[in-house]
């Protein structure tokens, strides 16, 4: 078995698009970055490619290409959860946060688990989503952003433990 973290955050304007989890989230600001900034998906594919002692998600999907310039980050979760397969990986559970003031997270969390559950093929009740704020204290407590922290735990399919 093999653990990996990840951690991703991005800024918050106005008249962006917030999407979290493959959930659009009805705010006043969104999330900025060159794919659709789903920075808990981000932490999440970062999680799963270090468990597989894979490189960042930078490596395999670089904000300077065009190529994924506003694309829906589950697609990138897909490619990802291609990659740790092609090692014989297959995921056990994966563990998030997202850090943020507002909007209130949890009315979107199991809508999130579904999206999650559908691409790396784990039940429901082997992800954990949690929110916090961070009681208005540095860049998620001004509302200047969002943040997320998310671990994976990864086993290789014929290899005994």
């Amino acid at each position: 078995m093999r653990v990996g973290i990840g951690y991703d955050v991005h800024r918050l304007e106005y008249n962006h698009k917030l999407i979290l989890g493959g959930v659009l989230i009805p705010h006043e600001k969104g999330l900025i970055a060159h794919s659709d900034g789903d920075c808990l998906i981000h932490a999440i594919i970062d999680s799963i490619l270090g468990a597989a002692g894979l490189y960042d998600i930078g490596t395999y999907f670089p904000d300077n290409n065009e190529k994924f310039k506003n694309i829906s980050s589950l697609e990138l979760l897909k490619e990802t959860y291609k990659l740790i397969s092609k090692e014989s990986y297959e995921i056990i559970n994966i563990d998030s946060v997202i850090i943020c003031e507002k909007p209130k997270i949890k009315p979107y969390i199991n809508q999130m688990k579904e999206n999650i559950s559908k691409i790396i093929n784990i039940s429901t009740s082997s992800i954990g989503i949690k929110a916090t704020t961070e009681e208005k204290l540095g860049f998620t407590g001004k509302e200047e952003g969002i943040a997320c922290q998310a671990i994976c735990l990864i086993y290789k399919k014929g290899v005994n433990i």
